[in-house]
């Protein structure tokens, strides 16, 4: 389909102050060995031309969607001073795994060798799929000893494939986004109903080494089937020195992320005093701006 074609997600429409204040650039990055060129929307804040921290925007959709559709989220990134690398990887059904995963891991490396970015400053970052390819590029990197990620943001990650939690079994008809979908999001992404050998790469939480990974920021929904594959990612990090932070509000759920919706006023639960400042910690001063608004249910350092 032709981009200029495409229509935002409801709720995720450019406004007047983010087309005043972010240039969009469509450029291509080299693609993987033998595969095309990657599309990328290349999102900057209008002003003088510096160097400035590099977010790679893996957008969700069920790995069936365009980055086109979600210009309100890099837009808003990019207000907070970064450069935004959102990323056009082949999607299902004609493209599956490993295909999205192997064109967001070759934006990144473009982007860190050939863009003015700092390379103290790279974070990876997605909802809902993208916080599966998300994870997936965190892993990468470190397996392949490719480009320092120094944090990780993961929106309501759709992380495993296995599809049994008790979330998953609390909300098998869940509005938008149940359990039932879940698995058949999962089916046409590996290509394959056979879970038996699904490898890390693919679903992030299948059990493997979590060590050397950067900071991470996993949120989760109290609504929502994926909530507790997050929460147990985020304690398979626990004990293997990845710092962590972590939110469940209670009301949100998949949908949401792509809805402007009102947060809830209090978390689901709390496990931990001074939740805001420790929460602060743990987010770069890139995100700041937007951690310092959360409330946290967990943190380990």
């Amino acid at each position: 389909m032709d981009p200029s074609a495409i229509e935002p997600f409801p709720g995720q429409e450019l406004t007047d102050e983010m087309r005043a204040a972010v240039a969009i650039e469509e450029r291509l990055a080299p693609g993987p060995v033998g595969a095309p060129d990657v599309r990328v929307l290349l999102y900057r804040p209008i002003g003088e031309v510096v160097t400035r921290p590099l977010v790679v925007s893996i957008h969700g959709g069920a790995f069936a969607m365009r980055p086109d559709m979600f210009p309100a989220f890099d837009a808003r990134l990019a207000m907070l001073g970064a450069l935004v690398v959102s990323v056009d990887y082949r999607i299902v059904p004609d493209h599956v795994y490993p295909a999205g995963v192997e064109d967001c891991y070759a934006a990144l490396c473009w982007a860190v060798e050939s863009l003015n970015i700092d390379p103290s400053r790279v974070v990876v970052t997605g909802a809902s799929a993208g916080g599966a390819l998300s994870a997936a590029v965190t892993l990468l990197a470190r397996d392949r000893s490719g480009p320092r990620i120094t944090f990780q943001g993961l929106v309501v990650p759709v992380i495993d494939d296995r599809c049994e939690t008790p979330s998953m079994r609390q909300f098998d008809e869940a509005p938008f986004f149940g359990a039932r979908e879940a698995r058949g999001m999962w089916d046409t992404y590996l290509g394959t109903t056979d879970r038996a050998d699904t490898p890390a790469w693919a679903a992030p939480g299948r059990p493997g080494d979590l060590t050397g990974l950067p900071p991470a920021f996993i949120q989760v929904g109290g609504y929502d089937p994926l909530r507790d594959e997050g929460i147990e990612y985020a304690f398979g990090c626990w004990p293997r020195a990845c710092p962590w932070s972590s939110t469940a509000p209670r009301r949100i759920t998949t949908a949401s992320v792509r809805i402007r919706e009102p947060m809830p006023r209090r978390p689901a639960c709390t496990w931990r005093p001074s939740l805001r400042r420790s929460h602060e910690r743990g987010i770069p001063p890139l995100l700041r701006p937007l951690g310092s608004r959360s409330r946290g249910i967990g943190r380990h350092r």
